[in-house]
């Protein structure tokens, strides 16, 4: 007989630069999303979908959690209580090689939540000596009580099968949720805009690329020749911070533009024509009404 198929929603969470993000690609299997050393890159609700025999798997990235203020960071605050509230299960993903123990306010955050929790603890690679690990384990077990507490690299992807597998053993049962061909529910254009994002915090510092937000104004596909043509904006909140996103000469806006359209070309399957253009928008991470017109509302 064969078994019924299995499907749920999966919340990744933890503090800022844990490698949520990489834990994502890793296992779904594909880039969607941002991956920086620099903490808090992600600001929404990304959902990666792998399709397995027999089960898919719906994990949903969200921002690392923090206690700060502005309108910006109480959205992204209200979007990871919305994904512990909505999913069939939890991983909590940390840092192995800090060895630092719980946060107290994720263990807060998990008091409510009656959905199974999972401890993922990351970057053992990086963990030296590896006698560390068990009394760190032995931190979180006291911690309370998970259903799995499993370290794991992400991004060499050690022990990251057997995640998967405790996940889907863990999912109710249930059809598929989405298309087996699906590997996300955003748009295309929220792609394209982490992508140009993904390429400010590489190329800019300090405070630039946390000052920036990015929006695609047009997206079109054209047969002749084949090509996607794409145009989007990158908002900033200063005038010096568009003078060094657009750079001399705009030499800095032309190497971001190349290297985004790269990996769109890639991710798309397709020759891309990117046109990048720069806007100050003063305040913009304070201000509820411009972060709806910027889509942060609606992705998450």
């Amino acid at each position: 007989m064969t078994p019924a198929p299995r499907a749920g929603f999966v919340a990744l969470v933890g503090r800022p630069n844990v490698g949520k993000s990489t834990l994502l690609n890793r296992l779904v299997g594909v880039k969607l999303a941002i991956v920086s050393p620099r903490p808090q890159t992600t600001r929404t609700r990304i959902t990666g979908i792998k399709n397995l025999t027999g089960a898919q798997v719906v994990f949903v990235d969200t921002p690392g959690i923090h206690e700060r203020g502005g309108a910006l960071h109480e959205l992204m605050a209200k979007t990871v209580a919305r994904a512990l509230d909505d999913v069939d299960l939890v991983c909590v993903v940390d840092d192995a090689s800090d060895g630092r123990p719980p946060d107290p306010t994720i263990l807060a955050r998990l008091e409510r939540v009656r959905r199974p929790v999972f401890a993922c603890l990351n970057k053992i690679d990086l963990v030296r000596p590896k006698s560390r690990l068990l009394p760190l384990l032995e931190t979180w077990q006291a911690s309370r009580r998970f259903g799995e507490i499993l370290p794991i690299s992400a991004s060499r992807g050690d022990n990251c099968d057997r995640l998967l597998d405790c996940v889907v053993a863990a999912l109710p049962e249930h059809p598929p949720l989405f298309p087996a061909t699906s590997t996300t529910d955003q748009p295309e254009t929220f792609f394209v805009a982490e992508v140009v994002r993904e390429k400010l915090f590489v190329f800019t510092r300090e405070e630039v690329p946390y000052a920036s937000a990015v929006r695609v104004e047009e997206l079109a596909e054209r047969v002749e020749p084949p090509c996607l043509v794409i145009r989007a904006t990158i908002y900033v909140e200063q005038e010096s911070q568009k003078a060094i996103v657009i750079g001399l000469g705009g030499r800095m806006l032309r190497q971001i533009g190349t290297a985004a359209r790269r990996d769109l070309e890639t991710f798309f399957g397709i020759k891309v024509f990117l046109a990048l253009t720069v806007t100050v928008r003063r305040a913009w991470r304070k201000n509820a009404r411009t972060l709806r017109e910027l889509g942060f509302l609606q992705t998450s």
